[in-house]
């Protein structure tokens, strides 16, 4: 998303007009996620992709008849299987796009500028109802930013849809009362805190940063803590967990900590800093021999029996690792599926979607 919004800063800075079609809604195999963004602006120049090549003509039809005073309005799309093969696609699927000019609302130029930054945050339109397509609300971790849907109940709902949308990081439409809303969400990179200078956190850190991911290595242990062994970390830290942790803060629900040294006192500190916050991941390295006698320290040191459940232990996944590399995406495996609300098994063996579909 950021490439795209990139270009729509530089060409709005230069005093073009820009229209902006988004990936609303998608069923079956379609060619691109949910909020996939594709520019034309008033030159003829375009970026960005809403397809993998099938539809973005008609779209730039439509986009320069919005630079000409059109409306903003929803396009749908389906991709027949027979075409599908062209798209890169093997089976057929759907796609609905909003097409506005970028232009028309400043809240749509400050979600740009947000996520150009980097910043967690989500805006709300109104795509098809009343009282009027292209109504915005931009909503931060904070709560509302700006701008309005229309009325006090439209924007408590559109409220509530952006904060989930915030840490699911999921975009789509949503229906309130006859009126279609599209929550589009902008996210920095997850990340992922590892204790324990170990080959483990080395082989972790490497499959994590290959998955988008920003890795931070921690140990006190200054001789194991350098950023040598650790290529792949943006920093290692050589502190104690709960100093790093306040370094890094705040640990947040798009935070993961892996916990790896299998040394207690490190271990246990780490564990209880994590439990103190609303981390979305925790999960301990070591045999369920060790699993339960950490348990049984932690609970001495004051920590409650429900809030140990929050630990993924042993951690990973059953993959049969038998190697630091294996171990690794083992662990990296476990976290996303967990980060998305799955549990991990074979697609082979499952029922229902591949992907989640979200329609109009």
């Amino acid at each position: 998303m950021t490439d795209v919004l990139d270009t729509v800063a530089t060409w709005t800075r230069r005093g073009d007009r820009v229209a902006l079609a988004t990936v609303v809604a998608t069923k079956r195999s379609a060619p691109q996620p949910i909020g996939t963004k594709m520019a034309v602006n008033d030159r003829g120049e375009l970026v960005g992709a809403v397809s993998g090549g099938c539809v973005e003509g008609a779209v730039v039809e439509v986009a320069e008849a919005i630079l000409a005073g059109g409306p903003p309005r929803v396009l749908h799309y389906g991709i027949a299987d027979s075409d599908a093969w062209d798209v890169g696609l093997p089976c057929g699927g759907e796609i609905s796009i909003w097409a506005e000019d970028h232009g028309a609302s400043p809240l749509q130029a400050d979600f740009t500028d947000l996520a150009r930054a980097g910043e967690r945050v989500a805006i709300v339109t109104v795509v098809a109802g009343v009282p009027r397509p292209g109504a915005k609300l931009l909503v931060g971790v904070d709560g509302e930013l700006g701008g309005t849907l229309g009325g006090s109940a439209l924007d408590a709902a559109g409220l509530a849809l952006a904060r989930d949308a915030l840490w699911s990081e999921r975009g789509g439409l949503h229906a309130h009362e006859g009126v279609s809303l599209f929550v589009d969400v902008s996210a920095p990179p997850p990340r992922l805190l590892i204790v324990g200078a170990v080959d483990f956190a080395a082989q972790l850190s490497a499959v994590a940063a290959l998955a988008g991911w920003r890795v931070f290595v921690v140990d006190p242990r200054g001789r194991f803590a350098t950023p040598e062994r650790f290529p792949a970390a943006e920093r290692v830290i050589a502190a104690w967990p709960q100093a790093a942790f306040a370094e890094l803060a705040p640990i947040d629900p798009a935070t993961a900590v892996a916990v790896l040294t299998h040394d207690p006192k490190l271990d246990d500190a780490a564990l209880i800093a994590a439990l103190a916050s609303p981390t979305g991941y925790i999960g301990a390295m070591g045999s369920r021999r060790a699993q339960a006698r950490r348990r049984e320290r932690l609970l001495r040191a004051g920590v409650e029996e429900a809030a140990l459940e929050r630990i993924a232990a042993p951690i990973g996944l059953d993959l049969g690792a038998l190697t630091a590399a294996e171990t690794g995406l083992s662990i990296m495996s476990e976290i996303v599926a967990l980060r998305h609300g799955r549990e991990g098994g074979r697609l082979a063996h499952a029922g229902g979607r591949i992907h989640d579909a979200v329609t109009a």
